[in-house]
């Protein structure tokens, strides 16, 4: 049975520390000790996303976690336009963002946008090592 669990954030940077602090903590509450450090960062890039250009100003983004035995999925939701812009894998030294989505597509297995009204929810999926 998959376990899941789900928190709001606001629209703040204290939230892209938060965000991914609340996965880690989940998946050790649940034994999950594979992958964590690459799901926190990608967490805090998809956090980090939410607030700077995906939450309008008094919203909030929703983080869901959910496992089984093989996988972990980590789901950012925010209210902001279904459109989501990849960058090129070529990014200026001097640019200070850009690199996150790209970071985060590499690290998980599986990435993905599902787009909502309004809204989207942007999808990683991890594979983790079966519990024994």
């Amino acid at each position: 049975m998959p376990l899941s669990r789900q928190r709001r954030f606001s629209r703040d940077d204290r939230s892209v520390g938060a965000a991914p602090a609340f996965a880690v903590e989940t998946l050790v509450e649940w034994g999950i000790t594979a992958r964590q450090d690459d799901i926190r960062l990608c967490v805090s890039e998809l956090a980090t996303n939410a607030v700077l250009h995906g939450v309008a100003p008094g919203r909030e983004f929703c983080l869901r976690v959910t496992a089984d035995d093989e996988l972990v999925r980590v789901e950012v939701r925010d209210s902001g336009c279904g459109q989501l812009e990849m960058p090129s894998a070529v990014v200026d030294a001097g640019e200070e963002g850009g690199r996150g989505l790209l970071l985060a597509a590499a690290l998980s297995d599986d990435f993905g946008v599902t787009t909502h009204v309004p809204g989207k929810t942007v999808w990683l999926v991890f594979k983790v090592a079966p519990a024994f």
